[in-house]
């Protein structure tokens, strides 16, 4: 029985972190397409590359503390 509970706790600890890539990857894909929205439609790529770098920089920040 205990490798039951060993094996549960696992999962539940797998399940987690695939849930936190999964959220990091759909937000991520999210702030590059207002990104490249912001640079192609609305003309000012530079603010556009700087809020991808300075975004991506604040997810992977993000998501490292509070993991």
């Amino acid at each position: 029985m205990a490798d039951v509970q060993d094996d549960y706790r696992a999962h539940v600890a797998t399940y987690t972190s695939f849930s936190k890539l999964v959220l990091f990857a759909i937000l991520w894909i999210v702030l590059i397409l207002a990104c490249m929205a912001l640079g192609l439609v609305g003309h000012v790529p530079v603010l556009a590359t700087l809020g991808g770098i300075g975004g991506t920089i604040a997810l992977i920040v993000a998501f490292a503390v509070f993991s």
